[in-house]
């Protein structure tokens, strides 16, 4: 019996492309301060700018995901690196509030057209059934490497250049994403059953679905947390952070100031996601996703809770960003992997879109609100409960729903299913005697799907 590789050309392409589009995405809380200080804008300005790309990553997802569903993937990708490279540069040269904010919402299209609702879609139709949780594993893992090597290099480059060169750099940067497109392909096609089912026909049907609802108003409170420590964990640390000590471990790596201090946060962030995401996908093979989803946003609201009742120190910093990153993307191939067990993979890249705009909802309130009261109150600390209340949310909104759907054609549920009860003699006997299918057939774990 031969297994089909877990590593393939689509895979590694998808790596890259997530990787590329991630690290600029992550890099932008870095250009918070410099930005501010730069314009003398209050820190609501900045913020709005980034909620507002947070805001059009969600609504562009959905619709990328339906533009690489009915007119390829390629082209999909190719529009989403053209408005993200556009944007960079265009913001490089703005000088107002309005028109940052404008050209995030630009920048945030293009997010979403190099992001996880198209790459996770491809990746996802061509791994075969039993790699398919592993594969998107693997690929959201490479955009939490993008993390870790965005906000570092922002950092060293605004060492060497002023921030508008930085933009452009990373401009090009998103533009060498393309050399990866003649690798981009779906090995395996819609079965017979998907391609009669319409996408209205697919939403409407998702939506009916208490548990899709669940899905969605869980991931709300995913993107809170996750928006707002992206954007404003950096500045944070910056300002309330201890002094690094001279002489000791993180002075002896170059780390001096609080401000590099923040950068490297969460590079370590996006460093421990890569083992939490793989560690996710592999357990999503083996244990109930929504019971995996709901105990991840439980430990996430646990550590942030110790976090913002201890004091600040680097080492306390470093700890939260270890146990923060290892809890960071792991939602994402459970997530990912729920849709396309319970819809199929036709229309996975539009209906994880949707569930993403969820996701991207609660980045953009976490993203504004933070610099709203930090203006209003000059602290993150109310912000940073509210926070913890969203996320106290998370876990019972993914523990009541029933997981018991039967899958679509075209993808083998993984879920571990009820102990297969055996045929008695009796049942044999009967069997024997009558037009009716084996009792094997009835216990089956085929049949039970």
């Amino acid at each position: 019996m031969t297994h089909a590789r877990l590593i393939t050309p689509v895979l590694v392409a998808g790596c890259v492309i997530l990787m590329a589009s991630f690290a600029i995405r992550a890099s932008f809380g870095v250009f918070q301060i410099p930005i501010a200080e730069k314009f003398g804008w209050a820190r609501a300005e900045f913020s709005m700018a980034i909620a507002l790309q947070n805001l059009a990553w969600g609504i562009g997802q959905p619709i990328f995901g339906t533009i690489a569903e009915r007119l390829g993937d390629r082209r999909a990708i190719v529009l989403g690196a053209l408005l993200y490279a556009a944007g960079l540069v265009l913001s490089a040269f703005a000088t107002t509030p309005l028109a940052h904010q404008a050209l995030e919402f630009i920048i945030g299209f293009g997010i979403a057209g190099t992001g996880f609702g198209v790459i996770l879609a491809i990746v996802g139709r061509a791994a075969s059934d039993e790699n398919r949780s592993m594969a998107l594993a693997i690929a959201t893992a490479a955009g939490s490497m993008g993390q870790v090597i965005g906000p570092p290099t922002a950092e060293a480059l605004m060492a060497i250049m002023p921030w508008q060169s930085v933009f452009i750099v990373f401009a090009c940067a998103i533009l060498m994403v393309l050399l990866c497109l003649p690798f981009i392909s779906s090995a395996n096609p819609a079965s017979r059953t998907e391609l009669e089912e319409s996408l209205g026909q697919v939403l409407t049907r998702a939506f009916r679905d208490p548990s899709y609802t669940l899905i969605f108003v869980g991931f709300f409170s995913c993107g809170y947390q996750l928006g707002f420590i992206t954007a404003h964990f950096p500045a944070f640390v910056t300002e309330v952070c201890g002094p690094i000590a001279p002489g000791g471990l993180l002075h002896g790596m170059g780390i001096t100031t609080t401000s590099a201090l923040g950068a490297v946060s969460i590079a370590v962030i996006g460093l421990a996601n890569i083992g939490g995401t793989l560690a996710a996908g592999w357990l999503g093979n083996r244990y109930a996703r929504k019971n995996l989803l709901a105990l991840i946003y439980f430990a996430r609201t646990i550590v942030a809770a110790w976090f913002i009742l201890t004091p600040m120190t680097p080492g306390s910093v470093l700890i939260f960003a270890l146990l923060m990153g290892s809890l960071w993307l792991a939602t994402v191939p459970l997530t990912s992997g729920l849709v396309a067990y319970i819809y199929g993979l036709r229309y996975m890249g539009t209906l994880y879109g949707v569930i993403f705009f969820s996701h991207q909802l609660g980045s953009f309130l976490g993203v504004w609100l933070g610099g709203q009261l930090y203006d209003i109150y000059g602290s993150y600390e109310v912000v940073w409960w509210v926070g913890e209340g969203v996320g106290a949310f998370c876990p019972s909104a993914n523990v009541p729903w029933s997981s018991r759907h039967r899958p679509r054609a075209g993808f083998r549920a993984t879920d571990p299913l009820p102990p297969v009860r055996r045929p008695s003699l009796r049942d044999a006997r009967r069997d024997a005697f009558s037009s009716r299918a084996p009792s094997q057939w009835r216990y089956s774990p085929a049949c039970r799907r």
